[in-house]
């Protein structure tokens, strides 16, 4: 991986904390989502605008990675009615690593190296610590199952997207379909479960929906542009910086708790990830 690639990802992961942080500030979490999504769909179409229509080799990749991407929105918005920034994002984005390298020797056959051995043990210590603390401080024990669930949808769609891109061969219009098809199946599924209230956002939640879906195409974009031209394990480890950047957010703008065994989860759920990917 070059340094210019490097920087990239970096970029990436922290508009990825950005957006996720967007989307905790509004009052309703389903409803900020659900405007993302709604601006999510011009932007994809502005993007495909411009490129060739994708092979038919592709679109079950692009459907395949708009539902888990539904999912994965499902879940974490849920998680975050009913818990923090800095307690939820670890979770739910650490979580996913360990998902894919425990299917991986269970079903797939895969051979894991001891260092894979030793982050799922540490992924697992820091996951486990910070659950812990749900218990500890007395926040809502309904968001584990919510931020778990958001974690199995990441796994999925993190393989989805790193081979549904290469077989694209054109990561920007890939990741343009995806906006669409995302866009409109979660706004669409949510209106259906909770009504149009879910589109009354005002002004400003239009607005910050807008800045929340830019930042997710740019993070989501890089991703996957770098997963073209860089190994996927390399791309996924780094991104996952994004947990550190997401506690820094909280702590410091939410003003959210930050104790030291918060701290010490996040440090282990980043270390055990790096060594499940490199």
């Amino acid at each position: 991986m070059t340094f210019g690639v490097m920087l990239a990802v970096l970029g990436a992961a922290f508009l990825h904390a950005l957006w996720n942080a967007m989307i905790k500030v509004g009052t309703s979490k389903i409803g900020a989502m659900v405007v993302l999504s709604v601006m999510e769909v011009p932007i994809g179409l502005a993007v495909v605008a411009t490129r060739p229509l994708p092979a038919p080799e592709v679109w079950p990749w692009v459907m395949a990675a708009g539902c888990t991407h539904f999912a994965y929105k499902f879940f974490l918005t849920y998680a975050y009615e009913q818990g923090d920034l800095s307690r939820v994002y670890p979770i739910a984005r650490g979580a996913a690593p360990m998902i894919v390298a425990i299917v991986g020797a269970l079903f797939l056959a895969d051979a894991m190296r001891a260092a894979e051995y030793a982050g799922i043990t540490v992924l697992g210590l820091g996951i486990g610590l910070m659950a812990r603390g749900v218990f500890a401080d007395g926040e809502s024990r309904r968001l584990l199952p919510f931020a778990l669930g958001s974690a199995a949808a990441t796994a999925s769609y993190t393989l989805i997207d790193g081979l549904g891109a290469r077989v694209s061969g054109d990561a920007v219009a890939y990741v343009g379909w995806i906006f669409v098809v995302d866009g409109l199946l979660f706004a669409a599924g949510m209106v259906a479960l909770r009504g149009r209230v879910v589109l009354a956002g005002g002004w400003r939640g239009w607005a910050l929906g807008g800045v929340a879906s830019a930042a997710s195409y740019g993070a989501y974009a890089i991703s996957v542009w770098a997963m073209t031209v860089a190994p996927i394990a390399l791309v996924a480890a780094l991104r996952e910086t994004s947990i550190l950047f997401a506690v820094l957010i909280g702590w410091l703008v939410f003003g959210e708790r930050m104790t030291p065994g918060k701290a010490l989860a996040a440090a282990l759920i980043v270390l055990g990830v790096a060594l499940t990917r490199l």
